[in-house]
């Protein structure tokens, strides 16, 4: 189902969609109030949603869609508006899977592009399984700083860097994990998201509003500093390099990714060996569990995300099967994994 309230985009996209035989429309609407009334006689398997709608916007029409009637969800946005990127964020938070960029015209340099992605992202989401899911709370709000961690004397070599990565259902997921460690959180952490380049900027700022710590875009040759969160940028891969510099990189896609987290996880086995915590969660694919495996022979603490919280259990899942997680942990327990093994005495 295609919901979309102008007619000229709409009927782009209509057009988008039909050139693919393994899709069929079966229902193309202007409001948010349309869609939940059409969504129970169409019973659609994914929803191309637009987020910029007339009386209810794209964003509560998604919210009750997941809680009355759970459908994969596709957003389909102006990349270059910022509090459309900013409502689209909170889209995913809410329980939409992926945001791709809105076509503009056929003439468009990027049209075909662009409409390649939307069919892709529409047939891939539509195997999705999603359940009826509460929102992802702001539970740190509000909560005094903790004291700052020190290594505790452990048999293990105390963490330096956090790497954490993450694909479809990611930034949701994201914004737990992350929102749940405090603001003086001793290590830097690095991120990778896979998203649309164009969403890079926007998706970094939204995340800096929604946790504790400050989250950026991170810069080649730039020092990683600890209680800050590294984003990748939008197709280039990110390195750690020697005394804690990151280093962004063109090179060649891993696994179809660009940003790849087998890049930077395995960056990471090398700078700093048993020092390092990797975490990858929900995502499709494969991405992330080669890397994950280089960080565990190194001696690094690795965590992936539990299947039953997983969005999708791809990335997460091909880690599993390679014996690269020495923990594999629900959503809610990630978290205080990490600050234990910052700090066994003081996490909670």
């Amino acid at each position: 189902m295609l919901v979309e309230d102008s007619l000229v985009v709409r009927e782009l996209l209509r057009h988008i969609v039909s050139r693919d035989p393994r899709l069929e429309i079966v229902g193309a609407v202007a409001s948010g109030e349309e869609a939940l009334t059409m969504i129970d006689v169409v019973r659609p398997d994914v929803i191309s949603m637009d987020i910029r709608l007339p009386g209810i916007d794209g964003l509560e029409t998604t919210r009750r869609i997941m809680t009355e009637r759970p459908t994969p969800i596709v957003v389909v946005a102006d990349s270059v508006e910022d509090s459309s990127l900013r409502i689209s964020m909170n889209a995913l938070r809410a329980g939409a899977l992926s945001v791709v960029e809105k076509p503009v015209a056929t003439t468009h340099a990027g049209y075909e592009s662009i409409a390649g992605e939307i069919c892709t992202q529409l047939r891939i989401m539509a195997q999705v399984p999603v359940i009826r899911r509460r929102p992802i709370g702001t539970e740190w709000a509000g909560r005094a700083p903790s004291a700052r961690p020190t290594a505790a004397a452990t048999g293990l070599q105390a963490p330096t860097v956090l790497g954490i990565a993450a694909s479809t259902g990611g930034p949701p997921a994201l914004a737990r994990v992350l929102g749940a460690l405090p603001a003086d959180f001793p290590l830097p952490v690095l991120l990778v998201q896979h998203m649309g380049a164009a969403f890079m900027d926007g998706f970094a700022n939204w995340l800096d509003g929604v946790v504790p710590l400050a989250v950026g875009i991170a810069r080649d040759g730039e020092q990683a500093k600890a209680g800050r969160v590294y984003v990748a940028p939008g197709d280039r891969h990110l390195e750690l390099g020697p005394n804690r510099s990151l280093r962004i990189l063109d090179t060649a896609p891993v696994s179809g990714q660009r940003p790849a987290a087998t890049v930077l996880f395995r960056a990471m086995a090398r700078q700093c060996g048993a020092s390092g915590i990797g975490v990858l969660l929900t995502g499709m694919g494969e991405d992330g569990a080669l890397g994950l495996l280089d960080m565990q022979t190194a001696g690094a603490q690795t965590i992936a995300e539990h299947e039953s919280t997983a969005v999708v259990y791809g990335m997460p899942a091909a880690a599993v099967r390679l014996g690269a997680a020495r923990s594999v942990l629900p959503l809610d327990k990630v978290a205080g994994q990490i600050l234990r093994l910052v700090d066994p005495e003081a996490a909670p």
